[in-house]
């Protein structure tokens, strides 16, 4: 998604310059690590004001800001050189405040509140954003979006029900979606094959949870770009439940591919899966292999799904929309 950013950026005529490489996250909680990260920020804003003497951007343009990963550059930055300062899909999360991520939590809070421009992703964020926003922030809808691409090839025709899931293979939330997803594959009414593309830590874990299904499940690891373009065009549904995903590019690029999905009916999904594609109740293995079902005999799944994403999360119009409130800024 940053890299979309900075190429529709590029698209309407911004000079983009990536203006450090200071990775500022904690995903521990460990308030030594956050204080050795903001020292390191310090010098960092030293530095770069040092650069921008002469010529300051005209804009500071933040993507993701949350309490695992505050923006620690920008606010300081944009106050001192007077230049707008934007935020693409900031997060709030008060209940952090007072935990184990207490500064950056806090440094989050700070940052998000001294944002000139918010750009929320997700009806999931915009509900925080609004309930703190300050005096003359502008916060603004910005659904994810990404470059469809041409139009896919038409699929060829299978007796077999072709499914799709691509995924990290790691803990947490990524295994809870593997297990929801292998315990709905034995309700499923049709034959079915499903290929799966990922690694990770987990993989393992991940294999072993598929291991009674044989051949039916293939594992093909992680793939480049294009390769994975084709397994979207290839497939006849992504199978994703999507367990606390922020929304998933993965739903995306499959329906721009002309592939439906199937997931579960968390907020991340829901903000970016259209017609043609089905939400099902979560942790509910049934009703998953119903929705598969479901979605198997529509035949104009994929088309649909395709127009979703030319219609509502296409480059081009995001980047139009971008330079109209970036426009307003400047």
């Amino acid at each position: 998604m940053a890299r979309l950013f900075k190429q529709s950026l590029a698209k309407v005529g911004y000079e983009v310059e990536i203006a450090s490489s200071l990775r500022a996250f904690d995903g521990k909680g460990c308030a030594d690590a956050q204080a050795e990260i903001s020292q390191n920020a310090r010098t960092e804003v030293a530095r770069i004001s040092t650069e921008w003497a002469a010529r300051p951007p005209d804009i500071w343009f933040t993507y993701h800001c949350y309490y695992k990963a505050p923006d620690l550059l920008g606010p300081p930055l944009a106050k001192r050189f007077s230049i707008p300062y934007v935020i693409a899909e900031a997060s709030r999360a008060r209940k952090r405040l007072g935990g184990a991520w207490d500064g950056f939590a806090r440094r989050a809070e700070t940052a998000i509140d001294s944002a000139d421009l918010l750009l929320a992703m997700t009806a999931h964020d915009r509900f925080a954003l609004d309930r703190d926003v300050r005096a003359c922030q502008i916060i603004a809808d910005f659904p994810p979006f990404l470059d469809p691409g041409p139009e896919p090839a038409a699929k060829s025709a299978c007796p077999t029900l072709r499914l799709l899931a691509v995924a990290m293979m790691r803990g947490g939330d990524k295994l809870a979606s593997y297990r929801q997803l292998a315990a709905a594959l034995p309700y499923l009414d049709t034959n079915w094959t499903l290929t799966i593309i990922g690694d990770g830590p987990a993989k393992s874990e991940v294999e072993s949870l598929f291991n009674s299904f044989g051949a039916k499940v293939h594992f093909v690891g992680e793939v480049d770009e294009s390769a994975l373009r084709a397994h979207y065009e290839a497939a006849d549904i992504l199978v994703w439940p999507g367990v606390n995903e922020a929304y998933g590019m993965i739903y995306l690029e499959a329906q721009a591919a002309g592939t439906p999905i199937v997931a579960e009916d968390w907020p991340g999904p829901r903000a970016v899966i259209g017609p043609g594609s089905v939400l099902a109740a979560i942790d509910d293995p049934k009703a998953f292999a119903s929705a598969i079902d479901s979605v198997a005999t529509d035949t104009d799944a994929g088309r649909k799904a395709r127009q979703y994403v030319l219609a509502h999360h296409a480059l081009d119009t995001a980047a139009a929309r971008l330079s109209t409130l970036l426009g307003g800024l400047a």
